[in-house]
């Protein structure tokens, strides 16, 4: 969760961004954003779980979860959907989906923990246990990722046995990309795309084209490699780019994933197929590497690197690539310029937040700013000053980069602005 403009939650790396009227134009629609998940148990809290605690069994249950680990490793579908044989027949199915949907990705680990015990259900003698999942996507994660589920589970001569979820008693589960339809996994030289949307080829040619790109500007201190999510369900592709948020306008976003004890998450970029679809191919080239420069960067998690350079420095390696003019690539701002109206400074975080009037053109002068120092500085030097903007603040980084105050910054960038846009 956010606390608002300028600040983030442990995870969150960045807010969206949409294009406006021109850009959209120009790349038929859609935009990109960022911004972390954060896995957490905010349902109701355990009620009568003492009153449990002397016949419900922990071990007991961790051993009918070691049992479907272990089937999906070995791909026993019969002894995983054993685990599952006493619930209703909708369950059941979903719970046969997502075992095939496991057995499609290329899984280093997969596991189900006991955390606690939530609730109980006296009528049904069942009891609602929260279930920490842990994954690791071989060859990409370096760690687990983890999410949090909730099994109802009952005893069954002599054993327990899963009878449902948690959702009966309030709780909601954290999202994962098997929770889809049936799943595909495209495979490429630095790119893995899960989903049950069309197009993962594509996406896999375009973000492979994009790693050497990014990696031309901010070096190989990156992983090189990426994971991307493409869920056709619109709300599932939400809930996988993390709290509040709502891909319906946004054609991709960078995340971090929740992860063990403290460790630093994994990346995933969310594809929101539905946008993604109306864009050119201008429009996808730019928007995945907007993302994937996100990821190569770290995400500016330091929280001191001011949100303009942030959104800024992804557009220039996204653009770089491309021949746009700047009077098409910022046509908001190019108007505005036109009429007289040139930004008297550098776009405010709450420029970049949802609902934000000049939304589109917050990105367009984040972005020329950049390109500025790019322009007269060389591009050495902008990913010098965006590294240095993550250590010491924002007056410093320019004053030690580039040897200017933030106010000459800012006349230099106004005198851009009317010589691009004019």
């Amino acid at each position: 969760m956010e606390d608002g403009p300028g600040h983030g939650g442990p995870v969150t790396r960045r807010r969206a961004l949409a294009l406006g009227a021109g850009g959209a134009a120009m790349l038929l629609g859609g935009g990109a954003a960022l911004l972390g998940a954060r896995s957490g148990d905010d349902g109701p809290r355990p009620t009568r779980a003492e009153e449990d605690a002397g016949t419900f069994d922990p071990a007991e249950a961790a051993a009918v979860l070691a049992n479907r680990a272990r089937a999906v490793r070995s791909g026993d579908r019969a002894a995983f959907l054993a685990t599952v044989a006493s619930a209703p027949a909708a369950f059941q199915d979903a719970q046969s989906r997502m075992y095939g949907n496991l057995r499609k990705l290329p899984l280093e680990r997969w596991e189900e923990r006991v955390a606690v015990p939530q609730a109980t259900d006296g009528e049904a003698g069942a009891v609602v246990v929260r279930v920490e999942v842990r994954h690791r996507l071989r060859g990409f994660d370096r760690g687990d990722v983890v999410r949090t589920r909730h099994l109802a589970l009952t005893p069954r001569s002599g054993t327990w046995t899963i009878v449902g979820d948690g959702s009966s008693h309030g709780f909601e589960d954290d999202p994962a990309i098997w929770d889809s339809g049936d799943l595909k996994v495209a495979k490429g030289r630095a790119s893995l795309v899960i989903g049950d949307a069309s197009g993962l080829e594509e996406i896999v040619r375009r973000l492979d084209a994009a790693v050497p790109a990014v990696t031309g500007v901010v070096g190989t201190g990156w992983a090189r490699r990426v994971v991307a999510l493409v869920p056709s369900d619109a709300g599932l592709a939400s809930a996988l780019a993390g709290p509040e948020q709502r891909l319906d306008e946004i054609a991709a976003l960078a995340t971090v994933t929740p992860s063990a004890g403290g460790a630093r998450g994994e990346d995933r970029v969310v594809i929101s197929p539905g946008t993604f679809g109306r864009l050119n191919d201008l429009g996808r080239d730019v928007v995945l590497t907007h993302e994937l420069t996100h990821v190569a960067t770290g995400g500016a998690r330091d929280r001191t690197t001011p949100l303009w350079l942030i959104e800024g420095f992804a557009d220039y390696v996204g653009y770089l690539r491309t021949r746009v003019a700047a009077r098409s690539a910022a046509a908001e701002l190019s108007r505005e310029v036109a009429a007289g109206r040139v930004p008297s400074a550098l776009p405010h975080a709450d420029a970049f937040a949802a609902g934000s009037a000049r939304l589109s053109q917050a990105y367009q002068e984040s972005w020329l700013a950049c390109r500025m120092v790019a322009g007269r500085y060389g591009e050495a030097t902008l990913v010098r000053l965006y590294r240095t903007a993550g250590r010491v603040p924002e007056a410093a980084a320019l004053r030690d980069v580039l040897g200017l105050t933030r106010d000459r910054f800012t006349a230099l960038w106004r005198d851009y602005l009317k010589r691009e846009l004019s």
